[in-house]
């Protein structure tokens, strides 16, 4: 190879401009280097997702709804930029919460937690939620659990879409459980327990004698069921844990169906982990392609950030750049599993 082919794209240094709208400013960022360029892979990516016929599975870990981000995914949903959403349990607790009125409160990190313990304040780093706030959306899990058939077992996506409808009549303001119940985006979380669902489930048991069951193994048929039907599926990974793993070992999975395991054919991952620590989260695309999990001519990146910096500038440059795919989306089908409800 000779210098030539090496040395075909020059860096192109930023220019600022005023009231440069932010998609022009992501595009611009495409002929920088580092993270900015990183980025602007990201919303090409997903562009071109957003064009073809390509289920688009979402994995959200992290407290991203306190730190403000609830509005944001409530768009996604709406505007069918994801058609799966596969989240940990506190995101949907907190979403819960803020749908049913309820705020979290900008605090200080450095805070006196000794101090807030006194005052039955809960910190999650500079954000603060008052625990008598925090009991009474408790309780409406509770109550909500305690009102549905005891006879029967739900998958994890029933039970919340459930809950989704119902919030739509009385929610103060829209979440992601109730834009999802209203859009047919099916939700999932693996580690409800792992959360104040958990709780609250197991105070509606000891308390109330629910015997409310969560049926994991069906809900495990439907993802591989999800991944696996569509010609071709994408990934937006926020963080790692458990929503990331979930979505990627379906995929693994069609010969339960007798279909072919093709690995995704898009993935994004916005994440601050680093891969060798071995930890889920700072997994890189690379090391998935050795389970499959991803197609070997699938479009990847990974965007080294705080989600709640980069996730906001990307969402918006989708929002000016996609329109029309996004008034197409709008009008695509509910997305279709082997529900009861």
């Amino acid at each position: 190879m000779t210098h030539k082919e090496h040395l075909h794209t020059p860096v192109e240094p930023m220019a600022i401009s005023p009231l440069l709208p932010v998609s022009e400013l992501v595009e611009r960022m495409g002929g920088t280097s580092f993270q900015a360029r990183n980025l602007a892979r990201a919303a090409q990516i997903w562009e071109e997702m957003l064009g073809a016929e390509v289920t688009i599975f979402m994995g959200l870990a992290g407290a991203m709804v306190p730190a403000g981000m609830r509005s944001l995914m409530v768009y996604l949903i709406q505007n069918r930029l994801i058609d799966c959403l596969v989240s940990t349990g506190a995101n949907l607790f907190h979403d819960l919460h803020e749908t049913l009125g309820r705020a979290h409160y900008q605090g200080e990190h450095l805070a006196d937690d000794h101090e807030l313990f006194q005052r039955h304040i809960n910190r999650i780093y500079d954000v603060y939620l008052p625990e008598d706030q925090l009991v009474q959306t408790e309780d409406f899990i509770i109550e909500f659990s305690c009102s549905l058939d005891q006879d029967r077992a739900y998958t994890t996506r029933e039970y919340l879409y459930l809950l989704g409808k119902e919030l739509s009549p009385e929610d103060k303001a829209e979440g992601i459980l109730s834009a999802a119940a209203r859009a047919g985006v099916p939700v999932f979380c693996p580690a409800l327990g792992d959360s104040v669902f958990g709780t609250a489930m197991a105070a509606a048991r000891l308390k109330r004698g629910s015997r409310l069951q969560i049926d994991i193994s069906q809900d495990v048929v439907e993802m591989i069921d999800l991944t696996t039907a569509p010609p071709a599926t994408g990934i937006v990974l926020i963080g790692g844990g458990t929503p990331k793993n979930y979505i990627q070992q379906a995929v693994l999975c069609g010969d339960l169906f007798d279909r072919e395991s093709r690995g995704h054919s898009y993935a994004i991952q916005i994440t601050m982990d680093s891969p060798h620590w071995g930890g889920l989260s700072g997994c890189t695309f690379q090391e998935c392609h050795s389970w499959g999990k991803e197609a070997s001519d699938a479009q990847t990146v990974t965007v080294y950030s705080d989600a709640t910096i980069a996730l906001p500038v990307l969402v918006n440059t989708l929002a000016e750049r996609c329109a029309g795919a996004i008034v197409r989306r709008k009008k695509a089908r509910p997305v279709k599993t082997s529900a009861r409800s």
